[in-house]
Order: C-alpha cells, then sequence, then structure tokens
C-alpha cells in the first residue's frame, strides 16, 4: 500500500505571513515540517504543496520534493486533491505545515489504522489539562467504539450532566483532535468536491462536512503533543520543548 505525505504550505497566511519560512533554530519552518515527516516509515514519498515561489525555491533549497499548485485552494485538503492527481497512491496523509516537530510516529500511527476500508482517518490524544475543556481553539472529538468519530467541536463534549464542572475529568474520558488527516484517493477526490455544510460553517470545522456528507473518519490515538506555531512566543516555547539538532 501506497501512501503519499502532503504538506500544504501558504506564504499569504491569513493570521502569520511567511510563517512556512520562519527561522526555527537554524532551518525554515517548512523543512523542520519535511525533515520529521521524512523520518515516517510508513510514508513512500514526502511533497510539500505549494503556492508561492518563495517556498517552492526554499524546499528546492534543502533537495525536498515540492508542487506548485492552484492559488485558489480554500485549505489543505483542496491542495491535497491537486497533488494527488500527479502522485498516484492509494492513502494520503495531510501534514500541517506549521508543526516543525510533529513526531513520525505520529504519522505512522495514524498510518497504522489505514487498510481498504478506511475512508478517513486523522489522531486524536485524551485530554490531561482540565483547562482545554473550554479552551474554543483546542478541538473536542467523541467517536465510537469502532473509533469511528461521531462529531468534532470547539465545545466541550459530551457534556456530563450529573456532576460539578470541575469533576467532570474525574468521570469521563475527554480527547482533543491533532489536526493530520488521512484520505484514502478515492474518497479525497470526492471530499474536495463537496460543497459547505452548515455544521462546518457553524464551528468552522472542515471535517464536519464530511461527517455531515455521511463519510466515516477513523481515529487514532496518540500520546504525543502538537505543538503548533502561530506566535514569535510559540517559538521560543517549541525550541525550549523539542529542539535536539
Amino acid at each position: 500500500m501506497k501512501i503519499i505525505g502532503i504538506i500544504p504550505s501558504r506564504y499569504r497566511s491569513s493570521r502569520s505571513p511567511g510563517k512556512p519560512l520562519v527561522d526555527i533554530g537554524g532551518k525554515p519552518m517548512i523543512q523542520r515540517v519535511y525533515e520529521q515527516a521524512s523520518k515516517a516509515k510508513s510514508l513512500d514519498q514526502v511533497v510539500v504543496a505549494t503556492d508561492d515561489q518563495r517556498i517552492e525555491d526554499c524546499v528546492i533549497g534543502f533537495g525536498g520534493k515540492v508542487m506548485m499548485t492552484s492559488e485558489s485552494h480554500q485549505n489543505g485538503t483542496e491542495r491535497c486533491g491537486e497533488v494527488a492527481i500527479e502522485y498516484p497512491a492509494q492513502f494520503y496523509i495531510n501534514i500541517q505545515g506549521d508543526e516543525p516537530f510533529i513526531h513520525p510516529e505520529q504519522i505512522d500511527g495514524l498510518a497504522s489504522i489505514l487498510n481498504g476500508e478506511t475512508q478517513l482517518g486523522t489522531l486524536v490524544k485524551k485530554i490531561q489539562d482540565d483547562s482545554l475543556l473550554d479552551n474554543p481553539n483546542v478541538m473536542k472529538v467523541t467517536f465510537d467504539k469502532k473509533d469511528e468519530a461521531f462529531y468534532f467541536s470547539r465545545s466541550c463534549i459530551p457534556f456530563v450532566r450529573d456532576h460539578v464542572r470541575s469533576d467532570w475529568m474525574k468521570h469521563h474520558d475527554f480527547y482533543k483532535h491533532i489536526g493530520i488527516y488521512a484520505y484514502r484517493s478515492d474518497v479525497l477526490k470526492e471530499i474536495v468536491n463537496l460543497t459547505s455544510s452548515s455544521l462546518e460553517l457553524a464551528e468552522n470545522l472542515e471535517q464536519l462536512r464530511w461527517l455531515e456528507n455521511g463519510y466515516k473518519i477513523k481515529v487514532a490515538k496518540t500520546h504525543y503533543e502538537s505543538t503548533g506555531i502561530d506566535t514569535p512566543e510559540d517559538i521560543d516555547r517549541a525550541l525550549k520543548q523539542n529542539l535536539t539538532s
């Protein structure tokens, strides 16, 4: 089974323009993401998908594989869909371009649940910090006994009715969503043509579009934290926690 890792990377990010090229301990962030992804044993190839010449030049400069894609794409999934046309495979894993210290084991863990029946896959991690339950920037997810997602939300789900809020984590396990996705090739071709759904628009979460259209999202559990970079403070924190070379 061939699995290709794709790193969507935009220069004109609305929140942090030029973020893929920001220096992280002597290397551009996109290079660190690429190098970490390339360590995953499950991936046959890693490709950066961009719409900016500066990022393309950077990736070529450090010897990576890159493909220029349309500027009109609305999200990383659409960008992955264009790459899939040029790079045939059974599955594609969408790796966030702002995770310079992603663990290869996270990618391999997601790949381990992929088979012919898996339509879509993603990662979840058990929440240990009670303060995250009410943080709308931390996506919560519920799933069934077959590890298929019920719902993703910025709100705390589920509501633990018979206990005070401070005791909820004593009575139920909560999981947060780690933003890495796997797509079966035929499913990827279909979901890029779906229109926005009401739940997606309400929560601003793309994966709700897939659920609302009847697709199944398999979840794999990880014990690794994600380390996304959005601010200069995030860079300092990530370096202190993760930089080893």
